[in-house]
């Protein structure tokens, strides 16, 4: 592992590393252990941790519609009012399923508004290019107490060379006519970044485009954030679109508000189980599913409308009382895409230990990447010894590389392992946290 760094230009100041076995009271190996660092992604162990200790596996988020007016025969003469709790996971299919329960209910046509109540999460204004000027991007996505379908578009551009004409496909699908849409005009030259040259513009009356799609790219899809457009505006595009396709009529305003205390449920859909959510969390290190972890602790635990701030103080307090130092522990979102969180690799360490004699250590470990075979660690050594040996986190930002979880050692011993890398030159220190896994796996 020194040799790695050495060869990378890493300093062995800017390394932190926590090697224990799970059921040993102290350390193989600690190097800066008790020193603060950002450990981008693996962060994410430790609100999922504290969710499925605090919220239990069978929690679920739960999305109910109530109504507001007469129902006069299959005709809605009120609101229908959709309220949140964060279900992370509100997918297109899912959706859907929920719209179809609201027309079991008996409703076909809605003469008054939909009325989208959030209000189980604080309204704070969420800058989608404030932490590196990439709004678009997916990981950028804030938490919303109506997430639906992760608050992104996947569009597809088939070119038409021949006509000149680049046709449009959307999912999940949005209420836009063909007028609204103003495709991009087809242009020569190399595909290259195409993305950055085409500037989408979204709105609820439509979307346009700023620049030109090159016919060299051939048949493209852009998994976007359309970050321009007010996610009640998205949110009321795909519900009018469903809604339509379900047989209902709809031509009323959707409107941010609260639950009338005199509505009247008529439907619910509960998300599935959190061992799932966390699975997904980890695995593919979805970040506004792990904001909306720490939001759900906060709000289960009476801190309503939810906040971040309360959500990192319960962290803080769940690991004191495991008797985890916590003096350089800084959370923001609870995703770790933050340039100020913080945490010891000894901290992160003796949370994987006391995780492991948890109750809930089964779904925690079994959430993580199997080394060599999925998640975010599929690519990495393959086909080295360690391969589905070891359950490993990993986390990058520009300046930081991580690794955290578990290695199953060949002495049949298991180690929890953390090693965080905050240098201009992290993004080089693969090489030598995979050294220390293989090291853990020999020797251990």
């Amino acid at each position: 592992m020194a040799d790695a760094l050495v060869r990378n230009a890493i300093p062995m100041q800017s390394v932190g590393v926590y090697v224990q076995q799970v059921d040993g009271p102290l350390p193989l190996m600690a190097w800066n252990a008790e020193a603060g660092f950002n450990p981008a992604s693996t962060m994410k162990l430790v609100t999922t941790d504290a969710a499925l200790e605090m919220l239990g596996p069978a929690f679920t988020w739960k999305t109910r519609a109530y109504t507001r007016g007469t129902l006069n025969g299959d005709v809605l003469q009120g609101d229908l009012i959709i309220r949140g709790e964060g279900d992370p996971k509100l997918v297109t299919e899912k959706f859907w399923q929920f719209l179809r329960q609201i027309r079991a209910a008996g409703i076909r046509e809605i003469q008054g508004n939909l009325i989208l109540d959030r209000s189980i999460y604080r309204a704070e204004a969420h800058d989608a290019g404030a932490f590196d000027a990439e709004p678009f991007k997916p990981y950028n996505v804030g938490p919303d107490a109506l997430l639906l379908n992760y608050n992104v578009l996947t569009m597809r551009f088939r070119p038409d060379a021949a006509q000149r004409t680049v046709s449009l496909q959307f999912d999940p699908p949005v209420a836009w006519s063909p007028a609204q849409v103003r495709t991009p005009l087809l242009s020569n030259g190399a595909c290259g970044d195409w993305q950055s040259a085409l500037r989408p513009q979204f709105g609820a009356q439509g979307l346009w485009f700023e620049g030109s799609y090159p016919a060299s790219c051939g048949e493209r899809g852009w998994y976007v954030h359309p970050y321009t457009m007010p996610a009640t505006d998205y949110f009321g595009l795909v519900f009018r679109q469903l809604w339509m396709e379900i047989g209902g009529t709809f031509s009323g305003t959707v409107l941010d508000g609260v639950t009338p205390a005199d509505a009247q449920q008529i439907a619910e859909w509960q998300s599935p189980p959190l061992p799932e959510i966390v699975r997904d969390i980890n695995k593919f290190s979805n970040n506004v599913m792990a904001r909306h972890l720490l939001l759900t602790i906060a709000a289960q635990h009476g801190d309503v409308p939810a906040t971040p701030q309360f959500g990192a103080n319960l962290l803080r307090a769940w690991l004191s009382r495991k008797g985890i130092d916590t003096q350089r522990f800084v959370v923001e979102n609870g995703s770790g895409l933050s340039r100020i969180e913080q945490i010891t690799p000894a901290t992160m360490g003796r949370m994987l230990v006391a995780a492991y004699q948890s109750p809930m250590m089964p779904e925690f470990i079994s959430s993580m990447p199997v080394v060599g075979l999925d998640g975010t660690m599929r690519r990495r050594l393959v086909n080295d010894d360690v391969a589905g040996r070891a359950h490993i986190k990993t986390g990058s930002l520009d300046g930081v590389r991580a690794v955290a979880g578990y290695v199953q050692a060949l002495s049949g011993k298991r180690y929890a392992v953390v090693c965080i890398i905050n240098d201009t030159h992290a993004e080089q220190g693969r090489a030598a946290q995979d050294a220390l896994l293989r090291w853990v796996h020999d020797n251990g």
